[in-house]
């Protein structure tokens, strides 16, 4: 594999046009979830190189997205690379990760001459040789590409920071919206602060802070307390003279790994000291104020009688089961309960591709006896049965034109099937489907206004798309890989936190932790 140059000058003549390449490799790794993620499932969602890097990405709402908007305006030649991506789901396989590792270093080597690289990891994926994958392929890059090379990236919030990755970059811009919203503009700043470092405007120096607490997801929505109060902590730092780039990294709590928790970067003009000291000062901040981003559990009975009589519809978001952060899919508590107190009409969606074979067999109109969800595992509640009548059959695939959470605009469900029993409507998918679009309900013939409770599997993701038809949503604590309630899961490789550990003390090192 041939080393990556630069590409700014030849031999003293003209100037070329500045180049710089853009790499994704993006998975939320759940080590919680049930088996692991195989190659085939980046080949089935996103695994480019090249020019279809940018007929994936161009002129959507993800960061790769605003990458390629802002290199445009600033006159730099943007270089399509490499880009992968996989639903999130369980531990990376090990083969897949040093495949796309293998891939995504040929496909930046083949781009050789580079001035810089704009890089968009997640930030929490996990592999079964790489605890911290991201570290890793990063550290990687960096060595391919030499010291020297500015590098910039983008991380989603829902990030486990490591110093692998903190010394492999030059700086780092954290979405800052839950649900992620801002995913195109914070590609666009990083891509910006890149476009000033190649003309020697700015040096970024970046420092991290690592306070040792878990942010609970239920209190991750960045515009209700406390986010919102860290936030504006965060944005008091980012308008210090010298400060380029603020990152608060709320983290994934659903990796078992040393890196899981919270952190948070600085980025300044080449003033180290002053990244050391905001940095500090801002992770002590947070600690300071660790009791209030516990979270508040509201159980399956309770938010299902609130449902009842809150103005509706109501969205029910399922903590426990969601999508975006590994779970199956296919969780069932609240439809049973909905269906024990009576409540409805319901809507909820579930993968099961063997449900949705049987409907198809059944056919339009037809009626048959279903148990529906809950095959994946035990955790997620039993199957719900039932007699059913098929009320529809779709191909599955739809599209979203706004901006909502992940920037994704096409999706395909696979084969799908609406079925009906008294008081509850389910839609049965093929392939697990995250609710970050409510086109999901709309482009199927389903009205959200007809339901009096629609349960969406997620916690902040699905917001975006509900609250314009939902006046009430309320989040649950159910079971699952992705339950709120942290007691729920055995830690093995995290480092001490709190609130596991409650009388944890810590002070903010005076001195850069990366």
């Amino acid at each position: 594999m041939g080393k990556v140059t630069a590409a700014g000058m030849q031999a003293g003549e003209r100037r070329w046009r500045m180049r710089v390449g853009i790499v994704g490799l993006q998975h939320e790794s759940n080590t919680f979830a049930p088996g692991v993620t195989p190659l085939a499932a980046f080949e089935r969602d996103t695994l480019f190189t090249g020019a279809a890097v940018r007929d994936r990405y161009a002129g959507t709402h993800h960061e790769v997205g605003g990458f390629f908007e802002q290199l445009a305006a600033d006159g730099v030649e943007a270089v399509p690379v490499f880009a992968a991506w996989a639903l999130p789901s369980g531990t990376i396989a090990a083969g897949a990760a040093d495949e796309l590792t293998r891939r995504l270093l040929a496909a930046v080597a083949d781009a050789s001459p580079l001035d810089g690289l704009l890089v968009a990891p997640h930030g929490a994926a996990v592999a079964e040789s790489h605890p911290d994958f991201d570290g890793h392929w990063l550290t990687e890059l960096r060595k391919l590409v030499g010291p020297s090379l500015p590098l910039v990236g983008t991380l989603d919030l829902h990030a486990n920071l490591s110093p692998q990755m903190v010394t492999s970059t030059g700086a780092w811009f954290a979405y800052r919206t839950n649900p992620h919203l801002d995913q195109r503009d914070t590609g666009r700043q990083a891509a910006a602060l890149l476009a000033r470092t190649l003309r020697g405007e700015v040096r970024p120096v970046t420092a991290a802070a690592f306070p040792p607490l878990v942010v609970n997801i239920e209190a991750q929505a960045t515009a209700e307390p406390p986010c919102r109060d860290l936030a504006a902590a965060a944005d008091a730092v980012r308008r210090r003279p010298g400060v380029l780039a603020v990152s608060v990294l709320l983290g994934f709590p659903y990796a078992d790994v040393p890196e899981m928790g919270a952190a948070l970067s600085v980025t300044t003009d080449g003033d180290r000291g002053l990244a050391d000291r905001s940095a500090a000062e801002l992770a002590g901040w947070w600690w300071d104020r660790r009791e209030r981003f516990r979270g508040n559990l509201i159980a399956v009975e309770e938010a299902v009688r609130r449902a009842a009589v809150e103005p509706g519809p109501v969205c029910l978001l399922d903590m426990g089961d969601n999508v975006g952060g590994g779970s199956p899919a296919d969780g069932t508590v609240v439809a049973h309960e909905l269906v024990r107190q009576g409540v409805g009409p319901g809507f909820v969606c579930l993968a099961d591709p063997d449900a949705v074979r049987a409907a198809t067999a059944a056919g339009v109109g037809g009626e048959l006896t279903l148990a529906v969800g809950g095959k994946t595992d035990d955790r997620h509640g039993p199957p719900l049965p039932g007699p059913f009548t098929v009320r529809s059959l779709h191909g599955g695939a739809f599209e979203e034109a706004e901006a909502r959470h992940g920037g994704i605009r096409r999706f395909d469900q696979g084969p799908t099937a609406v079925v009906e029993r008294p008081g509850l409507t389910v839609m049965l998918t093929t392939r697990r489907t995250a609710p970050f679009s409510l086109r999901q309900v709309t482009a199927f013939g389903l009205d959200p206004a007809r339901f009096r409770v629609l349960v969406a599997k997620g916690v902040h993701a699905p917001v975006a798309a509900y609250a314009p038809a939902c006046p009430t949503l309320i989040r649950v604590n159910t079971p699952g890989v992705t339950a709120a309630d942290l007691s729920h899961f055995a830690y093995r490789r995290r480092r001490p936190l709190y609130p596991f550990e409650p009388d944890l003390a810590w002070v903010p090192p005076s001195e850069p932790e990366a």
